[in-house]
């Protein structure tokens, strides 16, 4: 599947297979699944760009979610294949980040949409500290553009 519009082209892409474990009562993923992949795809996007746990332990912080906005579009099914984009969004103030996400099925049907609002941590008090340069330019928002809306 190319890149839709509302995504830059270089956006991180994390596929996805629906297992039967990933449906819920109604039928359809569970949102609590759609959550944890937005999870799963932002800490693959972060190892891709050399920001792996052991490496955030080495610089002495690391980010944790403050807040998920998520809409949902329409639903997906067990067997589907899908593709979630993820990039760097917004600015970076400090310690604060933002990240979306768009979750698409191979047909070109978008599935849901989100933000993540993250904080930047150090990791001996768990308090909000600044990012350091290197990591601040890996996650610069300038580097992925595109139509945030």
């Amino acid at each position: 599947m190319e890149h839709p519009a509302s995504v830059p082209p270089n956006a991180f892409v994390f596929s996805i297979t629906v297992q039967a474990a990933d449906i819920d009562a109604q039928g359809h993923v569970s949102n609590v699944r759609v959550l944890d992949w937005m999870n799963q795809a932002a800490i693959a996007h972060s190892d891709a760009l050399g920001f792996d746990v052991p490496r955030y332990r080495e610089i002495g912080g690391i980010f944790v979610v403050r807040r998920h906005e998520i809409d949902y579009h329409g639903p997906s099914y067990a067997d589907e294949e899908l593709r979630l984009f993820t990039w760097p969004a917004g600015r970076i103030r400090r310690s604060l980040a933002e990240r979306r996400h768009e979750l698409w099925r191979v047909d070109g049907t978008r599935i849901a949409r989100g933000l993540n609002h993250w904080v930047f941590v150090d990791t001996e008090s768990g308090r909000p500290r600044a990012m350091p340069p290197e990591v601040v330019e890996a996650f610069d928002p300038a580097q992925w553009r595109s139509e945030e809306v």
